[in-house]
């Protein structure tokens, strides 16, 4: 592994349903998802790792001061071709995977993960290929990804922004936030939840992101636990 990545391991208790989340920024929709485990929200889910690509991302610090701390790992892109010459974007993304697979995760989040996985990451995970050193996972994990605009609106970056500016030009009269499967075209797989969120004209963009951050928080754990239902249901005490 890079020396560019911090990993820490725990003993994890096989009854939980695991999840693994990626992040980039402040974290607060990782920390929606740490106020919720092992709640009704998210009965028996434990988050076991939370793997960021950006090495100030203040998510880090919401992880390894929850209680109980968090496991945590880094690895940065342009860090990673530095430290491995003639390595490529394909072989960072398979070493992301590699982090992901050792978790044994019944479930990826991408939590404001701001790098688009390609095809490599997928198929790993997905186990459709094996890594050198690593066995496949018994079973395709699934990854969702939680973006802030409607099905079809506003794919990739600065989704926010682009919505705000459309519908303040009278391009567009909705707005709202989905988390979706993670598929090889960016910000298109199957929508597992969706949630409109309002929006006013002539209200300054902070309002406006204010309350899809709300809704965001809301949504991420709800996604997550309806997924996490249907691939590893909570057995009944």
């Amino acid at each position: 592994m890079s020396s560019n990545v911090l990993a820490v391991t725990t003993e994890i208790d096989e009854a939980d349903r695991r999840i693994v989340v990626l992040i980039s920024g402040s974290g607060t929709n990782l920390q929606a998802l740490i106020d919720a485990r092992n709640t009704p929200r998210l009965p028996h889910t434990r988050i076991t790792l939370v793997l960021s690509n950006r090495k100030a991302a203040y998510g880090l610090t919401r992880a390894a001061e929850a209680d109980p701390p968090i496991p945590t790992a880094y690895l940065a892109l342009q860090p990673f071709l530095k430290a491995n010459p003639g390595k490529t974007r394909d072989d960072y993304d398979a070493e992301v995977a590699r982090i992901v697979i050792r978790e044994k995760p019944d479930l990826v989040v991408l939590a404001g993960w701001m790098h688009v996985l390609g095809e490599g990451f997928l198929d790993i995970v997905s186990a459709q290929r094996a890594l050198d050193g690593e066995s496949k996972p018994e079973k395709p994990i699934p990854v969702i990804n939680l973006h802030p605009a409607l099905p079809g609106a506003f794919e990739g970056t600065h989704a926010i922004e682009r919505t705000f500016e459309a519908f303040q030009k009278g391009e567009i009269d909705k707005a709202g936030v989905m988390v979706h499967r993670v598929i090889k075209e960016v910000d298109r797989g199957e929508p597992i939840l969706v949630r409109e969120v309002q929006i006013r004209k002539g209200e300054p963009i902070e309002a406006f992101e204010d309350r899809l951050h709300r809704t965001e928080w809301e949504i991420i754990v709800d996604a997550t636990k309806k997924v996490l239902d249907e691939i590893k249901p909570v057995k009944p005490s």
